[in-house]
């Protein structure tokens, strides 16, 4: 029987390792070369308290709590969003971080259950020449699929999905073949071999250590041919750069929902879209401004502020692409939008929302953009205004301004990456005049969140979009980051977070598909599934043999 210090001692053990984990997800508190190797030396010691377990069930509590403080860290600015600024009693707004981490880490508790359950321990179990490698395998799907589970039930939220560690490392080209959840199984793989190399015994001479080198080679390996990876070029240019105009408004959100306030946020923002132009620098084509830039709908504002949008986009021969949340008199419905406005655009079409560009937002967050059935008590703990948007189509077409197709996503719907290939036309449209967009661009407000982790959290997720799709990808968010990702993943230009500014930054679009924008999440899901099932099947095999 394990000693009762020895228990709280492994407790503590895993929170400290969940926490460690959580701080890997965005440069700062920890260095950006170290993150990678971080992510993996943590999950290593999760492996090994799994493995170590006396039983299934044991595993899955080892692995819960090291998930309860991983995302109690990694989350902890759902805190600001709720407390500060919907005026959540803190307490409340604390066992809501707390019931909700408890819930995601359930995910890392099926992994660690199936792990226990159908895997093989290759400290334990005889040193034959597989099985190293097929309990890593084992580790590697288990954990593939909870994050597969993670991402789509209850609407999903795959925030923290372990393969956004390595957006700077040599696994990241991975996404280009396997996506998001692809890097996610092979890091969980390389883990397991770093918690086997680790654990072997040194001292058991009988063992031979011919599978633990095998499995290390082969964990190399991967890694090497990611670096490899990252140097093909997936998509060609196409057509000519475009100047892009990128707006930070620095709103402070307290302020930015008050009626009081809307004079000078308008200002603010018209301001900063008529910033002169630096000089040898080509004039913004597009002028993008973050989501909900005006909070209020479309109909309430005067046509005299319509009609200085539209005369700086008759200046400057500017399309204006502006976040905004636009109201149907029709059905009486509300969207969460991208609104367009050209020289050509007229007040009484933006104002019954018939502009010919447009996009819908069509994953919604819970509570704040939608209310899952039996929390509306929930809701109305907090001060949030527009909590009930109508769901956009998906696929939407993308703008079409000059050479390029710029398809918008808002807010967080750029973490649900299968859902962005939709936008990027058919695999197999080998037309002259493909419709795929070739740039994708966010608008985000950040603003809920302060001066916390989320922010540079969700600009690694949007350079691993760019390496999945091989786009361009740009941000224009009120509080940051605000930026231009090329193909590749990496950084153009960023603004400073958390200061007002304009961002003139010129984008070369692209053209053509990656290996996962043809098969998309499903493959390695799939594959993850028949690893499984193949573990099962074998182990149900084992014990009838033993049986007999």
């Amino acid at each position: 029987m394990t000693p009762f210090w020895l228990k709280w001692r492994l407790a503590v053990g895993l929170l400290v390792a969940g926490a460690a984990q959580a701080l890997t997800y965005a440069p700062e508190p920890l260095p950006g070369w170290s993150l990678s190797l971080v992510q993996l030396l943590t999950m290593a010691a999760l492996v090994g308290c799994v493995w170590r377990a006396p039983s299934a069930l044991y595993a899955a509590r080892r692995a819960w709590l090291f998930g309860l403080a991983h995302f109690a860290v990694g989350l902890y600015w759902l805190t600001i969003s709720m407390h500060v600024y919907g005026l959540m009693p803190l307490p409340i707004a604390i066992a809501a971080l707390l019931a909700l981490s408890a819930y995601l880490a359930l995910f890392f508790a099926l992994a660690a259950w199936l792990t226990h359950r159908f895997g093989l321990d290759p400290t334990h179990a005889p040193h034959t020449l597989g099985k190293p490698l097929w309990a890593a395998l084992i580790w590697a799907a288990a954990w593939t699929v909870g994050e597969g589970l993670r991402a789509n039930l209850f609407t999903g939220f795959p925030w923290l999905s372990s393969g956004y560690a390595h957006v700077d490392s040599w696994f990241a080209a991975w996404a280009s073949v396997l996506g998001t959840y692809g890097v996610s199984f092979i890091t969980a793989f390389v883990a397991a071999v770093i918690a086997g190399l680790i654990m072997k015994d040194p001292q058991n001479r009988d063992a031979s250590q011919t599978p633990h080198a095998l499995a290390g080679v082969i964990a190399l390996s991967i890694g090497l041919l990611g670096w490899g990876l990252g140097h093909i070029n997936w998509t060609q240019p196409a057509g000519s750069p475009i100047a892009l105009r990128l707006v930070q408004g620095n709103v402070e959100q307290g302020l930015k929902f008050t009626p009081a306030h809307l004079q000078e946020v308008v200002a603010q923002h018209l301001k900063l879209a008529q910033t002169p132009t630096p000089a040898n620098s080509p004039t913004p084509a597009v002028i993008l401004l973050p989501e909900t830039v005006l909070a209020v709908f479309q109909h309430q504002l005067a046509p005299s502020v319509w009609q200085a949008w539209i005369d700086i986009a008759r200046k400057q021969s500017a399309v204006l692409l502006m976040g905004s949340a636009l109201f149907n008199t029709n059905d009486r419905s509300y969207t969460n939008s991208v609104l367009g406005i050209t020289a050509d655009t007229t007040i009484e079409q933006i104002q019954l929302a018939t502009t010919g560009l447009r996009y819908d937002k069509h994953h919604l967050v819970p509570f704040g953009e939608f209310i899952p059935w039996g929390f509306r008590w929930f809701v109305d703990l907090m001060s949030i205004p527009m909590g009930d948007f109508y769901r956009g189509a998906n696929p939407q077409a993308p703008f079409v301004i000059k050479d390029q197709r710029i398809a918008a996503n808002i807010c967080y719907e750029d973490i649900f990456g299968d859902e962005l290939l939709g936008a990027l036309g058919r695999a197999t449209d080998t037309s002259s005049t493909p419709s795929g967009a070739t740039i994708l661009a966010n608008f985000s407000n950040l603003g809920w969140f302060g001066e916390s982790w989320a922010l540079r959290q969700h600009w690694q997720m949007a350079r691993m979009r760019a390496i999945e799709t091989s786009r361009p990808m740009v941000r224009t968010t009120n509080t940051g980051v605000t930026g231009a990702i090329d193909q590749h993943g990496q950084v153009i230009a960023m603004l400073p977070a958390h200061r007002p500014g304009v961002l003139d930054v010129s984008v070369q679009g692209q053209q053509g598909t990656t290996l996962y924008a043809r098969v998309g999440d499903w493959a390695i899901l799939l594959l993850s599934l028949a690893v499984l099932i193949a573990a099962a099947f074998m182990k149900s095999r084992h014990h009838t043999h033993r049986n007999t």
